[in-house]
């Protein structure tokens, strides 16, 4: 069997509570990396892929999964950008109810900025193409289009949670026990 490339194995990354620092994006490092945090003895290497990388005077099974040594605190507040409104909204839009890949939603101000409405949290929903030309720059009363969830600004916690709901196209093995350590275990 041919070994993968080191480059189709990255690293997770978890914060000294053994949670990852990110879940959407996960938070993954290149195999090198990874290698550097533990030589800086900034990580604890927690599994390891089979795959060997060598040196002429060192060889070491690549970490699959990495813990750092210190706790690093996660933001309270969240920034508010396009991606975290439409992590917030679960990538629905919040008039039709229906999901959609990220480069399909746009932004909805529920109150038009020509009505004086603000670009924030509390005013900025996901909404599907169709819905936002439908709504155009009519007040929700006139138009009867409410957002099925009224925007508020998310904790970074709900972003974090939201974002477990979306798991990446690659999962390696050893990280299952830390990405979903709620959900029921097999038999």
């Amino acid at each position: 069997m041919v070994s993968p490339p080191p480059d189709n194995c990255p690293a997770l990354v978890l914060n000294a509570d053994f949670r990852p620092l990110s879940y959407f994006p996960l938070s993954l490092w290149p195999w090198y990396e990874a290698i550097k945090a533990v030589f800086l003895d900034r990580v604890n290497i927690i599994a390891e892929y089979d795959r060997v990388v060598r040196s002429p005077s060192f060889e070491m099974r690549l970490p699959s999964v990495i813990s750092l040594k210190e706790y690093i605190p996660t933001a309270r507040r969240p920034a508010f950008t396009r991606f975290n409104v439409f992590l917030r909204d679960r990538f629905s839009c919040q008039y039709c109810g229906e999901r959609f890949p990220s480069q399909e939603l746009t932004f909805d101000h529920v109150v038009p900025r020509a009505r004086g409405g603000r670009t924030s949290w509390t005013n900025v929903v996901a909404a599907c193409s169709v819905c936002n030309l439908r709504k155009g720059h009519q007040m929700p009363s006139r138009c009867g289009m409410h957002p099925l969830t009224p925007p508020q600004q998310p904790t970074t916690y709900e972003l974090q949670e939201n974002g477990r709901a979306f798991p990446p196209n690659f999962l390696h093995q050893s990280w299952r026990d830390f990405l979903y350590w709620d959900t029921e275990l097999e038999h």
